[in-house]
This record gives C-alpha cells, structure tokens and sequence, in this order.
C-alpha cells in the first residue's frame, strides 16, 4: 500500500470521527447532557477532520454561532491545504 492509500484511509476514518463527534455533541446539546469540549472538536478538526466536520456543522446546524468555529475551521482547512498542496503537486 502506498503513502498515498494510507492518507486518504488516514483522512477517511479521521473524518467519519470528526462526524459522529459533531453529531453527538449536537444531540447531546439537544438532551442538555454532557458535552464534547470544544478543544476536542478543533483537535479533531486539526488532525484532518476540518472539511466533514464543517460540513456537518452547516448540515446540522451546530456551532454555527460561534466565531471560533466559523473562522477557525476554515482557517485550520486552508492551512492544511498549504500543507498538503506540495505533497500532492510532488506525487502528482
């Protein structure tokens, strides 16, 4: 398997996480329940989560009030782009 399958499975599971922690943190502010803490949701974010996640949060309407999201997840995909871009541009 090369790098490259391994990075796209890595991108998979980590954004199927990303996922299913937004929606819980959503149906858990639903049920006024324990709540995932928002460095949590970022880390996910960070680790290459961003894209699902911000797109569930638009889906589910969840944390779409909240600045640090709204900015911060668009910054934190950029960012992973520019990090990305000369990977791909070098294998490609």
């Amino acid at each position: 398997m090369n790098p490259l399958h391994i990075f796209l499975i890595y991108i998979a599971l980590i954004s199927v996480i990303s996922v299913i922690v937004t929606i819980s943190d959503k149906s858990r502010a639903i049920s006024h329940k324990w709540r995932v803490k928002e460095r949590t949701l970022l880390i996910l974010a960070a680790l290459g989560g961003s894209v699902s996640m911000y797109l569930t949060m638009q889906i589910i309407r969840h944390k779409t009030q909240k600045l640090k999201f709204m900015l911060g997840i668009p910054v934190i995909i950029v960012l992973q782009v520019i990090a990305v871009y000369p990977v791909f541009r070098y294998v490609g």
